[in-house]
């Protein structure tokens, strides 16, 4: 085994314009490795902590150089001289320096940065693909690979575009699941048609945070859904066979004072014609799944949209902020049935890792997401998806930090195929 030798970071910037973190563990060996952190511009509350400075004056407050201290002094010092396949110690030791139940003092972000670097070089230092290396290191006994379908990001508003739908996000998910290349074809062969579309109705191509359409006038938040059934179609495939709809409300965006602000709509709903309003869209166009459908704590009402829409696949993000607690919860109350995976939520990659894990164990659905406010060229968590057998993945269409990631998982299909 490698023993780390240095650990060094710094600022870089993030796909939003404002920076984010970047680790470089360096190996006795002479091995060196990177990976930086992203973060959401629609986050939930029960994140783990994305320290920033505070300051003003550097690019208004949100700069990360006190993450990149943390890194250099506090947690370097710590981890020098450890072994590099030791990561699970090294992440319950930098969960015992912080000493923060929401990693407030070092920063979330500061700790994965850390964590992935630290995996990223075990893996190069074993020669293995680091999906390869996750599955060894978290002792997943699985010898087959199942490779996440794309679940893409085709029209998006909320907090991440201006004048659009409360909705944040409408997606196509693939369904019949040929091989990577041909559904991710498929997804942009469907994107190419939407933009067809939305130019015939008079509306902007302009793309929001994740690199999906982001145009204002939309009459209401139903009309997107038509939208993509004729996407589908157009592109030469079968709405609700070849590909469905799904849905990201992040409820929790316009949750206020016990009602959601439908503002399209000029309603204020409570919990449960939000669900109502779910079903009847169920009813009329192909959706196969809805992620944050209410706020982050109406745990109740979780539950009950998840009995009355059992053949859905009813997908937890604020609710769970893949926090292993929130999770258990979750499944113990019935309120999801698959969680969303983020990896600056957690804070570490082996809390992260403890998330999927359990979801393997009860048969439940990952879907290891991007971030939209501050997204990187990262990739990690397109190998933490084939590692753990996700059933997908989430991501943007357009954009470089988010084709990187679709990038690599054709070239993990092509490795796997070699």
């Amino acid at each position: 085994m490698g023993k780390i030798k240095t650990v060094r970071a710094r600022e870089i910037l993030a796909s939003g314009g404002a920076p984010t973190v970047e680790a470089e563990v360096e190996l006795e060996s002479g091995i060196t490795a990177t990976a930086s952190v992203p973060y959401g511009a629609s986050a939930g509350s029960h994140e783990a902590v994305v320290l920033v400075d505070g300051d003003e004056r550097r690019y208004e407050g949100k700069g990360m150089l006190k993450a990149v201290t943390n890194i250099e002094e506090e947690i370097g010092s710590m981890v020098t001289g450890m072994e590099v396949e030791e990561i699970k110690k090294i992440d319950e030791k930098m969960i015992e320096l912080d000493g923060t139940e929401n990693k407030g003092r070092l920063g979330g972000n500061a700790m994965l940065a850390v964590s992935l670097a630290v995996a990223r070089a075990g893996a190069m230092d074993r020669k293995m693909a680091l999906y390869k290396y996750l599955r060894q290191v978290y002792e997943i006994k699985d010898d087959s690979w199942k490779l996440p379908r794309p679940m893409v990001v085709m029209i998006e508003g909320g907090k991440h575009a201006d004048k659009t739908t409360d909705i944040q996000e409408y997606l196509i998910a693939d369904l019949e699941n040929q091989n990577v290349a041909d559904d991710i074809r498929m997804e942009m062969e469907i994107y190419m048609a939407l933009k067809k579309i939305l130019r015939r109705e008079g509306l902007s191509t302009n793309v929001g945070n994740e690199g999906a359409f982001a145009p204002s006038g939309v009459v209401s938040n139903e009309k997107p859904l038509e939208y993509l059934v004729e996407a589908i179609e157009m592109a030469g495939y079968r709405a609700g066979k070849d590909a469905g709809l799904a849905l990201d409300p992040a409820a929790s965006e316009f949750f206020r004072e016990g009602k959601y602000e439908v503002k399209l709509e000029g309603k204020n709903l409570n919990s449960r014609e939000m669900i109502e309003m779910y079903k009847r869209w169920a009813e009329k166009y192909p959706i196969v799944s809805i992620e944050d459908g209410l706020a982050e704590d109406d745990w109740e009402n979780w539950a009950e949209m998840s009995r009355q829409m059992q053949k859905m696949t009813i997908i937890a993000d604020d609710l769970t902020v893949t926090n292993l607690k929130r999770w258990e919860k979750a499944i113990e109350t019935k309120a999801a049935n698959a969680i969303l995976i983020k990896l600056n939520q957690a804070g570490t990659l082996s809390e992260t890792m403890e998330c999927c894990l359990l979801a393997r164990e009860k048969g439940l659905i990952t879907v290891p997401s991007h971030r939209g406010g501050g997204e990187t060229n990262d990739t990690f968590m397109v190998d933490l998806a084939v590692a753990v057998g996700s059933e997908y993945i989430k991501v943007g269409p357009t954009r470089g930090e988010r084709v990187e990631k679709y990038n690599r998982l054709m070239e993990i299909e092509r490795e796997l195929k070699a």
